[in-house]
C-alpha cells in the first residue's frame, strides 16, 4: 500500500495567509505546506482540499482512479469544489467499516474532538491510521496490533501518540509521520529536532510513502540533559520531549516548601502544563528510581537535588566541608551518575546553567556554583543528548 501526501499542513496551510509571524516568514520551498490530504493507492482520498488535483499532478499522480473520498474533520470557510469525475465526499460513522472494491478496508475511529480518524487496511494487509487535526483517538483498548504507519497531529496533539503507544497501537516499528503542521514550530531543523525527540518525522508535500517499508527515523535518546538559565524555557523543553509518551513519572526535587506562596505558584504552573496521565513523585532519592524498571523519568531539577545533597553533607560550613563533607558530596554525585549510566529507563533531566553569570559574592555561593558545574559535566557525560536552552531556543550540544 502506498500513500501520497498531497499536503501535510494545517487546514489554513503554511504559511498562513496574511500571517506575519517568524515561522510563516521562514516557510519557504519544501517547508511550505498545503492542507493535509492523503491519496491511498490512487483509489482512496482522505480529505478533499483546494487544489487536490493539481497537487496530485505535481506528485506524478492522477485522481482519475479515486473511488472513495472521505472527510475527517469539519472544514471551515467556503465549500471545496469537487473536481470532475470524483465521487461526492462522505464520512464513515464511528466504529463502522467500509469495504472498497479495490480491496481496501476503512474503519472509522472515534476521537475526543470533532472529526473522524480512519484506519485503512490495504489489500497487502498493511495498516495505517490517519488522525485529523486537533484530535486524538478515544476509547482505545489494550493490547492493540501496531499500525505500520501513523499520520497524526504530533505537534498539536502529542498525547494522541502517547495514547497509541500506551495500548501498543504505535510500536517501535511504526513509522510516525507528522501532518497538519502549522506555525507553532519554526519549520526546518527545529521542527525535525522536536519530531525526532518524539520518534516522529515530517516529509515534504508530494511525498509517496510505502506503508510498512523501513524508514531511518532517529531513535529517541534514552538519556537527555536539558540545561538553561532561569526562565530560559528549559523545563518546557524537557516536558515537550516526553509528552508523546504514556505514564511518565515526573520527579520533583524541590519539595512543597510549606508557607512559600510564590514557590507554590511555580509548582502549580508546572503541574498545569503536564499531561493528566503523568504521575508525580517529590523526592531527592533518585538512585532507586534510576535502578528500577519503569516508564520514562523526568527529573526537574538537578540544581535542587544538589542543594539537598550539600545540605546533607554540611557543605555550607567550611570546617565540615574540609572534614569529609566534600568527599561525601563527591561520593553522592558519583553514585548518581553511575545510576544514570546503568539505568534502563528513558530519562530526561533538567539543570540550571549558572557558571556564565556574575561570580557569587559569598564563599557558599561560589561553592554551590562550582559543584553544580561539576555535577552538570558528570551527568552530561552519561547522556546521549545534551541541550542548552537560551531564550526559549534549544541548542544541541551533543546528540
Amino acid at each position: 500500500m502506498d500513500v501520497t501526501l498531497l499536503g501535510t499542513g494545517a487546514p489554513a496551510g503554511l504559511p498562513r495567509p496574511d500571517c506575519p509571524c517568524a515561522a510563516c516568514a521562514a516557510a519557504q520551498g519544501e517547508d511550505t505546506r498545503a492542507a493535509t490530504a492523503l491519496l491511498v493507492d490512487g483509489a482512496l482520498l482522505l480529505d478533499l482540499t483546494p487544489g487536490a488535483a493539481f497537487a496530485a499532478a505535481r506528485a506524478g499522480h492522477s485522481l482519475a482512479g479515486v473511488r472513495q473520498v472521505l472527510l475527517s474533520h469539519p472544514h471551515d470557510g467556503p465549500a471545496v469544489e469537487v473536481p470532475a469525475g470524483l465521487p461526492q465526499p462522505g464520512r464513515v460513522p464511528d466504529g463502522r467499516e467500509l469495504a472498497l472494491l479495490t480491496g481496501h478496508r476503512v474503519r472509522a475511529v472515534a476521537l475526543d474532538a470533532p472529526g473522524t480518524g480512519y484506519a485503512v487496511t490495504g489489500p497487502d494487509g498493511r495498516r495505517l491510521l490517519y488522525v485529523p487535526p486537533g484530535g486524538a483517538p478515544a476509547g482505545l483498548e489494550a493490547p492493540a496490533e501496531p499500525y505500520d504507519l501513523v499520520l497524526a497531529d504530533v505537534v498539536g496533539r502529542p498525547d494522541a501518540l502517547a495514547r497509541l503507544r500506551a495500548v501498543g497501537a504505535a510500536g517501535p516499528t511504526t513509522d510516525v509521520v507528522a501532518v497538519h503542521l502549522d506555525h507553532d514550530v519554526p519549520p526546518g531543523r527545529e521542527l525535525a529536532r522536536r519530531l525526532a525527540a518524539a520518534g516522529a518525522r515530517a516529509v515534504p508535500d508530494g511525498t509517496t510513502l510505502a506503508v510498512g517499508s523501513y524508514e531511518d527515523v532517529p531513535d529517541v535518546p534514552r538519556r537527555t540533559l536539558v540545561l538553561g538559565g532561569a526562565r530560559s524555557g528549559k523545563s518546557v523543553e524537557a516536558e515537550r520531549r516526553l509528552e508523546s509518551f504514556p505514564d511518565v513519572l515526573y520527579v520533583a526535587t524541590g519539595g512543597s516548601r510549606g508557607g512559600d506562596t510564590e514557590w507554590a505558584a511555580r509548582v502549580g504552573a508546572h503541574r498545569e502544563r503536564r499531561p493528566g496521565t503523568w504521575r508525580t513523585a517529590e523526592t531527592c532519592d533518585l538512585v532507586p528510581l534510576l535502578k528500577d524498571e519503569g516508564p520514562p523519568l523526568l527529573i526537574d531539577c538537578l540544581s535542587l537535588w544538589l542543594t539537598d545533597a550539600m545540605d546533607a553533607v554540611g557543605a555550607w560550613d567550611d570546617a565540615e566541608w574540609a572534614d569529609g563533607g566534600e568527599r561525601a558530596l563527591r561520593d553522592r554525585v558519583r553514585e548518581l551518575t553511575e545510576a544514570v549510566r546503568t539505568t534502563r529507563r528513558t530519562l530526561v533531566a533538567v539543570s540550571n546553567e549558572v557558571g556564565s553569570g556574575i561570580v557569587p559574592a559569598t564563599a557558599s555561593g561560589r561553592r554551590y556554583r562550582d559543584e553544580l558545574g561539576r555535577l552538570n559535566a558528570a551527568f552530561a557525560a552519561e547522556c546521549e543528548q545534551v541541550l542548552l536552552v537560551v531564550a526559549g531556543q534549544a541548542l544541541v550540544l551533543r546528540g
